[in-house]
């Protein structure tokens, strides 16, 4: 007789119980990107709404961002970093191909073994990362899990190229995911458009920059009129399958937390998906840039610390990016 496998004995569901940030203490203004590009303060607003970023300092590496964000999430989440029982790391900015980041934030914030790994999907990251950890729970597998998206994107910017240089920041945001009575993550609509991989994508790949002895460093470049085309007329239509999935209206929701990537596209999708006045619109690129995988939990974390959103509140998150890539869920704030 064949034994069966026993099955899973997981929560019932899941919840964000603790969110966390860390933001480099340097602060970039729009001025001292004018430096190296032929531009003006007023286009780099009109056509991103950014006016600052912050960029990393030497001692503020990848590892040191995230585990000053994972700390703050777990004592926001109130639990002892031994509950944790798996760290997942959203990033493409960790250099260091093997062995992953999370790993070693596993074993510096104090846990007890926990599995650990990277994933590689840009602005997209923080939402793929949520709906690992909602599986794990509610498989079983891990009691609190640790969502780390963490960038320094600094590394990766052409200072020169007039497209890019004014888009990118660097930062970590962290959130707690762990066992609640009732759903606190819906369901996920997530997916990926291959065919338009070129539309954001490393200049060239660490081979070529090592077997050719390039001179220029790889960079970040991006077709932005393809790209913004995507996000403002595809992204709004996933936005809204999130919705309908978890059951939510638009009238329902309290945040609309959007990947932070540029200003109009915030500003169009809030009109597409026509958003009542009372929902609070996250628009931390203004300051902060766009941070890829950071950008949804750091935003989450300055609406919950600045009083734009309350714990309890419905949140629609969604991100998007290099790939292309997409995730989007609602979500009950910590």
């Amino acid at each position: 007789m064949t034994a069966k496998i026993r099955p899973a004995k997981g929560a019932a569901h899941a919840r964000i119980h603790g969110v966390g940030g860390y933001r480099p203490t340097r602060v970039v203004p729009n001025e001292e990107i004018l430096k190296h590009i032929d531009s003006s303060d007023e286009w780099i607003r009109s056509r991103s709404g950014i006016a600052t970023r912050h960029w990393a300092g030497p001692d503020e590496t990848v590892a040191e961002m995230s585990l000053e964000a994972a700390g703050k999430a777990v004592a926001d989440a109130g639990i002892t970093a031994e509950q944790i029982g798996a760290v997942i790391i959203a990033t493409v900015s960790h250099f260091k191909q093997t062995p992953s980041i999370a790993a070693e934030i596993a074993d510096r914030l104090g846990t007890e073994r926990a599995a650990a790994f990277d994933i590689s999907a840009a602005c997209a990251g923080f939402g793929y990362g949520l709906t690992l950890a909602k599986g794990l729970i509610i498989d079983g597998s891990a009691e609190y899990v640790l969502v780390v998206g963490v960038e320094r994107l600094s590394d990766l910017t052409d200072p020169t190229d007039r497209s890019t240089a004014f888009l990118f920041g660097d930062g970590a945001g962290a959130a707690i995911v762990g066992p609640a009575e009732e759903p606190g993550i819906g369901p996920s609509v997530w997916g990926s458009e291959g065919d338009k991989h070129h539309a954001i994508e490393q200049t060239v790949p660490w081979d070529a920059y090592r077997d050719q002895h390039l001179e220029k460093f790889p960079a970040l470049r991006q077709e932005g009129q393809t790209v913004f085309r995507w996000a403002v007329f595809e992204m709004a239509k996933v936005a809204q399958q999130a919705l309908d999935a978890s059951g939510v209206t638009t009238d329902d929701l309290d945040v609309f937390i959007p990947h932070q990537a540029n200003m109009r596209i915030i500003d169009s999708m809030v009109k597409t998906l026509k958003l009542p006045d009372h929902v609070t619109v996250a628009r931390d690129v203004e300051t902060t840039g766009n941070t890829s995988a950071a950008s949804i939990p750091l935003a989450m974390e300055r609406m919950l610390a600045t009083g734009q959103a309350r714990s309890g509140d419905l949140a629609l998150v969604i991100g998007f990016g290099a790939g292309l890539v997409y995730a989007a869920t609602v979500v009950t704030l910590p």
